[in-house]
């Protein structure tokens, strides 16, 4: 059989090329410092690699999302301890005002470090990280709180609970003295008078002349107060003005309103022409929920629910007629009437609080509502904190300076007691924020476990053996250097061959 210089010639460029390639992809190998470069080069590991990179980069993102909540909640922890340091020193100051052997001229100076310490205490419920306001909800670019004025009485009379308002400014507490018995909505109505300088001095005091239907309104100087006109007073004795357990009094004193929002309140909207339904939403939820009726056959209720705006649909839900209450996540739909087929609703709850996510369908909550924290008055009037007034923080220590600049002992020794409960309340919710950043720390160790262990096993799919590497690379050399000699052998296509 006859070789001939061509067959000779393809089949040695044929080797060259093969052993010139390997040796190629080796060098690729070693330049990525990857065995896998393409999806050829092994489709099952690519598969896996590309697997462990999604996971990986989900789990980079939940630590940021944990460092972010590290940060709102490191804040949140450093800045209640200093609320309660705050606090202690309050309580200091109202036991010694509480003191009978003081004069008051030695309330008036302590209530003047308590003014301070109010001062300090708006700065810290306004704590920022970030440019945003901790405690505001989703109002992060507003202030949580600001300074204001409400008014508290003796408990003579029915004031308390019946003052809607307090507006304008003042250096100093106002102290407020009825002269008459009788109702604020008696002609003329009970006349009173004022102090600006806790009562050495006083003001006759006036009515607006024409107040909001059903209110009387209370003028002051450079102070309205604004009171329902179906209270009460009790006269001063004036020879005993001093007693101001005698009569009706008040103490216009300093105050914070909160200025974010909530989540104490849920609407419901209803799309349908069925009258009288009257939809309320009772329960707990974490977001709008849309109800749309499929079907009612006199006996059951059909009903479907979406969680996510109406993009998907959990159906096959009823309901008894009558009455109905239509279970869906987080609570119910309570109707007054039956809906009929096509009637639509949205339930729509007021959201404050705000949540990252961790990891795979957990999250958890990084903010807190300023005024569930630290009180002060909402839509104008004062937060009961767990069903106790005594609970919120800047009307207990705007009482507190209201009793220091008008020399009231006894009031002084109540907000002692009141303190004592503000103090427990922060306590409460700090150890909430404590336990919010150990589960944080233990999270975020998981994550970083996870992260060591789905990198060493892609390391172990995708990486290369150095060592291995640059055996293969020699071997593969001296294989390409000896064809390359071998080939110079076979190949001697000299004319000289052919003489």
């Amino acid at each position: 059989m006859r070789v001939s210089h061509r067959n000779i010639y393809a089949n040695v460029l044929s080797y060259m090329n093969r052993s010139l390639s390997s040796l190629v992809e080796l060098n690729l190998q070693a330049s990525s410092q990857k065995k896998i470069n393409r999806p050829s080069d092994d489709p099952i590991g690519m598969s896996r690699v590309l697997s462990y990179r999604d996971s990986m980069a989900s789990m980079a993102q939940y630590r940021k999302n944990i460092d972010t909540a590290q940060g709102w909640n490191s804040l949140a922890d450093e800045n209640l301890i200093q609320v309660n340091v705050v606090i202690t020193r309050l309580k200091e100051l109202a036991q010694q005002a509480a003191t009978g052997t003081l004069s008051a001229d030695n309330r008036e100076q302590i209530s003047f470090e308590a003014r301070q310490l109010y001062s300090q205490l708006i700065t810290l419920s306004n704590a920022s990280y970030e440019g945003k306001y901790i405690y505001s909800g989703h109002k992060t670019d507003t202030a949580a709180f600001r300074e204001a004025l409400f008014a508290q009485s003796n408990g003579n009379g029915t004031l308390d609970g019946n003052i809607l308002s307090v507006e304008g400014g003042t250096s100093g507490t106002v102290l407020v003295q009825f002269l008459d018995d009788g109702g604020l909505s008696s002609a003329p109505p009970p006349a009173f008078r004022y102090s600006n300088d806790g009562g050495k001095s006083w003001n006759n005091g006036t009515y607006d002349p024409a107040p909001p239907l059903n209110t009387q309104v209370l003028l002051m100087g450079g102070v309205r107060v604004t009171v329902n006109n179906t209270a009460n007073v009790v006269a001063t004795d004036i020879a005993n003005d001093d007693n101001d357990t005698s009569g009706s009094w008040l103490w216009v004193r300093p105050t914070a309103v909160y200025q974010g929002d909530d989540e104490n309140s849920i609407a419901v909207e209803h799309f349908g022409s069925t009258p009288g339904l009257n939809p309320e939403a009772a329960g707990v939820f974490k977001t709008n929920v849309n109800i749309r009726i499929d079907s009612n056959d006199g006996t059951n209720i059909g009903f479907s629910y979406s969680t996510d705006g109406g993009r998907s649909w959990t159906e096959g839900n009823t309901a008894p007629v009558g009455t109905p209450s239509l279970p869906v996540p987080g609570g119910f739909l309570n109707l007054a009437t039956n809906p009929v087929p096509g009637d639509q609703f949205v339930i729509r709850p007021n959201r404050a609080l705000m949540h990252v996510e961790i990891s795979q369908n957990e999250t958890i909550q990084i903010n807190n509502i300023g005024k569930d924290v630290f009180g002060g008055l909402y839509n104008s009037q004062p937060v009961e904190l767990r069903g106790k007034l005594s609970n919120n923080l800047f009307e207990t220590v705007g009482k507190l300076i209201g009793y220091l600049e008008t020399n009231t002992q006894q009031g002084a020794q109540e907000a002692l007691d009141d303190l004592t409960d503000v103090q427990s309340h922060i306590s409460t919710y700090l150890a909430g924020v404590g336990a919010r950043r150990n589960r944080l720390d233990i999270t975020n160790n998981i994550l970083y476990g996870l992260q060591l262990n789905a990198t060493e096993r892609k390391s172990s799919i995708e990486d290369v053996d150095i060592a291995e590497l640059m055996t293969q690379m020699h071997m593969q050399q001296i294989t390409y250097e000896a064809v390359l000699k071998s080939s110079t052998t076979i190949m001697r296509m000299s004319l000289v061959n052919f003489m």
